[in-house]
């Protein structure tokens, strides 16, 4: 019977009174926003519900639940909750048709209804970034272009460079086949330098349906630079007689593999030994004092790194009386030590000692009742009294 009444309302397209926002009949509910594939619930309730029941309708004003009632076989709908007051139902793994206006309806005299908008937001896919297809030169632009479709409304998309925000992104927006959704396709350039070598651009796409989170998409760059060289001496402090390494560490995209020493104005000399980035002396001489250079060279060019030599004077042996000396004089000090210290325990011990001598020497006159008594009693005890103690030292 409730189905029949619903249908028969339906068909004769009645839309329900105007009715105060005071009525106590009147039903209250409230707009939706969800993300596609998430879960909305629709809230429906009344004060005064007249002995009648409150309905749920979906854009297409088709009935959902009557009651408790359901009526249009859709298993992502289910009621959660139904009372003479309130009718609350969940629709789940939303998709954008679920878009539209809802209304609740009581049938009172007259029908009394109420509408919710759900607005349902298109989830935009994860990006992918094109345009990098092989090592890009030392200040030549990196030209990259990224692209994220399914957004509803259309994504916002974001260039980083490490934790840095890049600038000068130009973005546009297309709207997908089904006429809802947009794609969304964002370009960025900018000149790079070997600093840029193995760093990592991030195309990041935000949207209000993650407010929580973003989708990135990430592209390392490579970039080849002219080689850089250095060169270390061991020792730092060269003297003659030393066996010296002279190493040239060279840097370069591609990797230098080309090395060759030279001495500024002459000749290597004759016993220095090159190997690859190295430069060897065995046995340093004063003669070898000079300017020399590593010359690295890559496919895009070459660079020369230069390092002034200066031997100085061998360094001074020390002799076995010098090394006799200082052990004579590091045992001295510490017997020097020990006796110090030997002085100072038998100081103390002394002073403690003699005033137990004097504390003795007084006892006779400390127990006398008066000053006659204790000359007397000192007198005699210097006669021979037993208890009399000395101590000397």
């Amino acid at each position: 019977m409730y189905l029949a009444t619903i249908l028969l309302l339906t068909l004769a397209g009645f839309t329900g009174a105007n009715v105060s926002e005071d009525d106590p009949s009147q039903p209250v509910t409230s707009d939706v926003l969800v993300a596609t594939g998430g879960k909305m619930t629709l809230t429906c309730t009344v004060d005064d519900h007249e002995e009648s029941s409150l309905q749920w309708s979906n854009p297409a004003q088709q009935t959902l639940y009557f009651g408790e009632k359901r009526a249009l076989r859709d298993n992502r709908i289910q009621l959660v909750k139904s009372s003479k007051n309130e009718l609350s139902i969940s629709i789940s793994n939303v998709a954008l048709s679920d878009e539209g206006e809802y209304t609740c309806s009581i049938f009172t005299m007259p029908v009394r209804t109420a509408k919710a908008m759900v607005t349902v937001l298109g989830v935009p896919q994860e990006p992918k970034i094109s345009g990098y297809e092989r090592p890009i030169r030392e200040n030549h632009n990196a030209d990259l272009r990224c692209i994220t479709s399914g957004s509803k409304p259309a994504a916002n998309i974001r260039w980083y460079k490490g934790p840095e925000e890049l600038e000068g992104a130009r973005n546009s927006e297309t709207r997908d086949a089904n006429g809802k959704t947009f794609t969304v396709m964002s370009l960025i350039s900018f000149p790079v330098t070997k600093a840029d070598d193995q760093a990592e651009i991030t195309c990041t796409v935000g949207h209000e349906s993650m407010p929580n989170t973003f989708k990135s998409s990430s592209q390392r760059l490579q970039v080849l630079y002219h080689p850089t060289a250095k060169i270390e001496s061991r020792p730092n402090l060269p003297r003659e007689g030393d066996r010296l390494l002279l190493q040239c560490d060279a840097y370069g995209n591609p990797e230098p593999i080309k090395y060759n020493w030279m001495r500024k104005n002459g000749e290597l000399p004759a016993t220095a030994i090159t190997d690859q980035n190295s430069l060897i002396f065995q046995n340093l001489n004063k003669s070898d004092s000079g300017t020399y250079i590593c010359q690295v060279a890559n496919p895009l060019g070459e660079y020369m790194a230069e390092y002034k030599l200066d031997v100085n004077d061998p360094s001074p042996v020390p002799s076995q009386s010098s090394i006799d000396h200082a052990v004579i004089g590091g045992v001295v000090a510490v017997i020097a030590f020990l006796l110090f210290c030997l002085l100072i325990v038998l100081g103390r011990y002394l002073i403690r000692h003699k005033g137990t001598y004097l504390t003795h020497e007084a006892k006779g006159s400390d127990d006398a009742p008066d000053a006659d008594t204790a000359i007397i009693n000192a007198e005699g005890g210097q006669g021979g009294s037993d208890d009399k103690k000395e101590y000397f030292i």
